[in-house]
């Protein structure tokens, strides 16, 4: 079948819930895709922050078909030692002291899990009917009931309404603010380090440093939502790290799995007890399967120095948007993001310069009007960035060139009447 065959056929058996371009890919290899009519393309989204591998990775894909023919599911109504393991490993990853761990299958519900135990363990801790839990500006936190009440940008809600009550918003990196919406009901904070749907927007050191203290201060739970950061995204294994604190909560997704769809909330102990047998449970959260695969995963960035690699390889990337910046008539009115989470503002429509740059090969993404979203693999070299920029400034240039086409011509003004 050809990507329009495919096309046709998804838009009439599928939800139309999604906006998906005309391509249907194949396969692919590290940095590249390939559709099923044979065109290459260089990989700067990784689905959306997901195959921090690049695609089909040796030891991803040796880790699951190993385990394929092992055991793929068996319930956690018994004893599962691929999961145990991984939970051990992601409390030492994470640094929270005597953590422990709930699996799931996705960032909607590592966050919806979240909200339930900051709920029920802020009720527990505090002694006292505390629900509300306070929330920045422009959020994104999954489009499940409750963490969709926990994001904030109106877009996402219409239609959906009413809304899971005993959210607060404030502004996003103002702490002033979020001392001022802590009361009497109030559980937790929850916040991403760095913006993602929002628009790559990072959390300041001293914003997230001051959470810390205020939670610590009110008795409050600090959670933070490390689902599109985690994992060596940002340069560390977790961007909470650059500002040296710990969370009482974070959820985990995307990256854990390089493609394979885990989920995870790692709290503190006394946290975590809420969670009692009946209060909470997914039947595939941890199968070995998947946690085969994060074991991978982990592993491999790990042995490769992918992180490393994400806080070098990200800042040689943004100094390259920044020189393309500099260039007259570029396009691009700021860059910011943080390793390999970067975002350039444009002066075209998102939306047309993500086009233009597929036709040209490269596959980057829109998460606001004005802006562009690079999230590739964090096996991504200096060579791929140049040869993306190389790509992206061309689509940029396509985009703009279209817009001023598409411009009406000016009206010819009526001469004056005389006299």
């Amino acid at each position: 079948m050809t990507n329009r065959e495919i096309a046709e056929l998804s838009e009439g058996v599928l939800a139309p819930n999604y906006r998906r371009a005309p391509v249907a890919f194949r396969e692919g290899r590290g940095m590249r895709l390939w559709d099923v009519e044979g065109t290459e393309y260089l990989d700067f989204v990784a689905g959306i922050a997901v195959d921090v591998l690049g695609h089909s990775h040796p030891r991803l894909v040796a880790a699951i078909q190993q385990q394929a023919g092992r055991l793929i599911h068996v319930s956690n109504l018994f004893q599962i030692p691929e999961q145990a393991r991984l939970a051990e490993r992601l409390v030492t990853l994470t640094g929270i002291p005597d953590g422990r761990v709930f699996f799931c299958n996705s960032g909607a519900e590592a966050a919806e899990a979240a909200i339930k135990l900051a709920r029920k363990a802020g009720r527990a801790r505090r002694n006292a009917d505390v629900y509300e839990i306070i929330v920045g500006s422009h959020s994104f936190h999954g489009r499940t009931m409750g963490a969709l009440a926990a994001t904030m940008n109106p877009k996402y809600h219409q239609g959906f309404e009413p809304l899971v009550p005993g959210f607060v918003e404030v502004p996003f990196n103002d702490l002033g603010a979020v001392e001022r919406a802590i009361g009497p009901k109030t559980a937790a904070v929850l916040m991403e380090p760095v913006q993602g749907e929002g628009g790559i927007h990072p959390a300041d050191d001293a914003f997230l440093t001051g959470l810390r203290r205020l939670c610590d201060a009110s008795g409050l739970l600090l959670v933070l939502d490390e689902i599109q950061t985690g994992f060596g995204r940002t340069g560390r294994w977790f961007a909470y790290q650059h500002a040296g604190v710990i969370p009482d909560m974070v959820a985990l997704a995307k990256g854990l799995g390089g493609g394979v769809p885990i989920g995870a909330l790692v709290a503190r102990d006394d946290v975590m007890r809420a969670f009692q047998p009946g209060t909470h449970g997914t039947t595939f959260g941890g199968n070995p399967l998947v946690c085969a695969a994060a074991h991978a995963v982990i592993d491999t960035i790990e042995a490769e120095g992918l992180v490393d690699n994400a806080k070098d390889t990200g800042a040689y990337l943004i100094s390259r948007l920044r020189e393309l910046a500099e260039r007259p008539s570029a396009g691009i009115s700021g860059v910011r993001g943080r390793g390999l989470m970067v975002a350039a503002e444009v002066t075209a429509p998102s939306d047309k310069v993500v086009a233009a740059c597929l036709a040209r090969g490269l596959l980057v993404n829109n998460v606001q009007p004005t802006s562009i979203r690079f999230v590739p693999p964090l096996i991504a070299t200096r060579a791929d960035v140049d040869r993306a920029m190389a790509l992206f400034a061309a689509g940029l240039a396509d985009a703009i060139a279209s817009q001023a086409h598409s411009w009406p011509a000016p009206q010819a003004q009526a001469p004056a009447p005389a006299g």
